[in-house]
């Protein structure tokens, strides 16, 4: 009893801590760390274990620590869902960085988003001028959302009044070979549809398919097992 209070006392205050200096440090995804920012966050880790624990750590200090991080994580959940002002404290809100064609220099500099990584995140979304951005809004996840100027969007079949069919999801009807029978009844198909649209592709045996799926509009699409397992070096060029 001696050891929990404190290790209670320690575990809610890194808790906090943490929280607090990754909310100052900025919004970043995963895939957009650098080496730096990798560093950065092992040994943040490191040093949250080690005062979450303290010098005298034993395993049941450690399983305490661990649980309070754990009971802090769904209280903290739980109030981001209940209260939107705790939201914006936690995960901020999103930031216009580009608004009405215009740069906002202001919130490029309160995220510390940089002009060159606003490019590079606009390239990412097939845009490579900044004369084609009506907005750009830096979401809480680190990600952009980007509207193109009108006059720039890519067309769809809605601006040409062209109508459309709604493919839905696709079934897995065949998985390596095997016949998924309950989707295939689902679409209100048979074995006998299948054998037959195989058939018509020089397909004699269902065990020489590796994957085939259908849309709501009964098409079927199929990969044919490969005939050799091993792949030659380069075979598919990106190597």
């Amino acid at each position: 009893m001696q050891q929990v209070l404190p290790t209670i006392f320690r575990g809610t205050i890194t808790y906090i801590l943490a929280l607090v200096l990754t909310r100052l440090m900025g919004r970043k995804v995963i895939s957009q760390m650098t080496f730096f920012d990798f560093v950065v966050g092992v040994s943040m880790g490191s040093m949250v274990a080690n005062l979450s624990i303290g010098k005298n750590s034993t395993a049941a200090t450690a399983s305490i620590s661990l649980i309070i991080f754990a009971i802090l994580t769904i209280l903290t959940g739980l109030a981001h869902i209940k209260s939107s002002k705790i939201r914006k404290i936690i995960n901020s809100e999103p930031v216009v960085l580009i608004a009405s064609g215009t740069i906002v220099e202001n919130n490029m500099k309160r995220v510390r988003i940089t002009l060159e990584q606003l490019t590079m995140k606009l390239r990412e979304k097939n845009i490579f001028n900044l004369g084609d951005v009506d907005f750009a809004i830096l979401e809480v996840d680190g990600k952009l959302s980007v509207l193109p100027k009108s006059d720039k969007a890519p067309l769809t079949p809605s601006h040409m009044n062209i109508p459309t069919t709604n493919k839905g999801l696709m079934k897995d009807i065949i998985i390596d070979g095997n016949v998924m029978s309950e989707n295939l009844k689902d679409a209100g198909l048979d074995m006998n549809w299948l054998k037959s649209q195989l058939n018509m592709s020089g397909i004699k045996d269902i065990a020489d398919v590796f994957y085939a799926g259908i849309d709501n509009t009964n098409i079927l699409y199929f990969s044919r097992k490969n005939a050799v397992n091993k792949e030659k070096h380069g075979k598919y060029g990106i190597e």
